[in-house]
């Protein structure tokens, strides 16, 4: 696929640009973000590099994900990351980290819910998962606030550090946001009831 920009009322998202990896490296010491997001510790500028130039130019050669720099603007800093990664035919997983101090500004909201949009209408995804770690409360109310369904807890659903750890799971549809999906799909009747 080619590369997108989507732009929203404060942010701009495009994917990395080789510029941006002091940012990346910058962004990936902080220690919340290595808590819950599998980045190497320590996190060194080669890391950004490979990531920035490497990983995220081939996830959208390939198809098989497409990662975001969220930028406050054009020429404005990075407040966060994101990518949708492709896991088989009928499902694509999201991910996010903010950086530190632009947390608490709406900032991952609005660029969530501007890639589930691109996400449904452009990549062709039919149903659009979200994992966190348990006690990872900040990813789950931006993942509420979007409109995602806690499905539960999934027994081992995450391996974070060579070690697997029970993780919250939910889901996203097309039809959450009022748009059409490319596949039909029948609920289970009994879900409501």
């Amino acid at each position: 696929m080619e590369p997108s920009t989507l732009i929203t009322e404060r942010l701009v998202l495009r994917p990395h640009l080789p510029a941006d990896v002091a940012e990346v490296h910058a962004a990936c010491q902080d220690p919340a973000i290595q808590q819950w997001i599998p980045v190497p510790v320590p996190y060194g500028v080669k890391d950004a590099e490979t990531f920035v130039t490497e990983v995220v130019p081939r996830g959208w050669r390939e198809d098989t994900e497409y990662n975001f720099a969220v930028r406050l603007g054009a020429d404005g800093p990075l407040v966060a990351t994101l990518g949708v990664h492709a896991r088989g035919a009928f499902a694509h997983e999201i991910g996010y980290w903010s950086v530190a101090e632009h947390r608490g500004r709406g900032h991952m909201t609005e660029a969530v819910t501007a890639v589930t949009r691109w996400a449904f209408t452009e990549a062709g995804c039919v149903r659009l998962i979200w994992r966190a770690g348990i006690a990872n409360a900040a990813s789950r109310a931006v993942a509420e606030k979007c409109g995602f369904v806690v499905e539960g807890v999934q027994r081992a659903g995450l391996e974070h550090r060579e070690t697997l750890r029970d993780c919250w799971i939910g889901a996203l549809l097309p039809s959450d946001l009022g748009l059409p999906s490319r596949l039909p799909y029948l609920p289970d009747p009994g879900r409501d009831a």
